[in-house]
């Protein structure tokens, strides 16, 4: 009750005409964190102040949200298992404020138990990755975005989920956190300008094949364009078209950690398309906090 009772009497002092008073206000609300989020909205909404006083309110929210987010962040890179779908939220959460955690879960959820239900531990890795194209693509309806390739919301897990289409990151995250959660080896190979997955030869079955593949994969899948199959020459083909030098780490699956740099990467080359400087210096911070 006395945290609530300074909350809204602080609130009450946020147009102060005084710089020095309306400092020590914003960065004491900012001391309580989230906590305060409500009380500031609730007068935002309900109390008739001037512009200057919503102004002041929508700043706080968004630098008590921003602080939270780097919080998450950091404990996020802090964390044993780095889980990709809790870093994918995370990121989700700066352009989505309200994003409700629990409904990309449960679709999630969903695509994983309609993929189960078709496949067994008998089928070879291409058949499963053939079952689980078909779900994913024809019943679900996923697809590259080619016609608003660097819109923000092509980077955002909760709107990928939503309008079923996505960048070449977006997609494979999506694709290779549902293979994961049903044990098929699906891992994100962080190619310049593309990105794809790598289906680890766990068994160690290339090498009885006519080209055993060296850096221990399977085949490739390409999401972005339905989940076709790539093997290491095709790559070989677009690094030489890219005039680009073959290493090993475009063949190799990358890091959690590098995929959610990535991500903040094509988040932050959309909001300088789109002009928002603020945007850009904030996710820039948040791309920094990653190792």
């Amino acid at each position: 009750m006395r945290d609530e009772n300074s909350i809204k009497a602080l609130i009450q002092l946020i147009d102060d005409p005084d710089e020095h008073i309306f400092v020590h206000v914003r960065d004491t609300l900012l001391s309580y964190g989230s906590d305060a989020i409500p009380y500031l909205e609730n007068s935002w909404e309900h109390d008739h102040y001037d512009l200057v006083f919503q102004s002041r309110v929508d700043q706080i929210i968004r630098e008590i949200q921003f602080e939270d987010l780097k919080s998450q962040l950091e404990n996020w890179c802090n964390s044993e298992d780095k889980d990709l779908l809790r870093g994918a939220l995370i990121i989700a959460h700066y352009q989505f404020p309200g994003l409700d955690d629990a409904i990309v879960h449960e679709t999630i959820q969903a695509i994983r138990k309609d993929i189960w239900l078709e496949i067994n531990t008998t089928q070879t890795a291409f058949e499963k990755v053939k079952i689980f194209n078909h779900i994913f693509f024809e019943k679900y309806k996923f697809q590259g975005d080619t016609k608003h390739f660097y819109a923000v919301h092509n980077s955002c897990i909760n709107s990928v989920l939503e309008t079923r289409k996505g960048n070449p990151l977006s997609l494979c995250l999506i694709y290779s956190i549902v293979a994961q959660s049903l044990d098929i080896p699906l891992y994100g190979v962080n190619l310049p300008n593309h990105f794809i997955l790598a289906y680890l030869d766990e068994l160690g079955t290339s090498v009885y094949t006519s080209s055993p593949n060296k850096w221990g994969v399977l085949f490739y899948v390409n999401p972005f364009t339905k989940g076709s199959l790539l093997d290491e020459n095709e790559i070989c083909e677009y690094l030489d078209r890219s005039k680009l030098v073959k290493d090993r780490e475009y063949f190799e699956p990358c890091s959690n950690s590098a995929i959610l740099r990535r991500m903040i990467t094509n988040l932050i080359s959309s909001f300088q398309q789109a002009g928002k400087s603020e945007k850009v210096e904030d996710l820039t911070i948040l791309r920094d906090l990653i190792p």
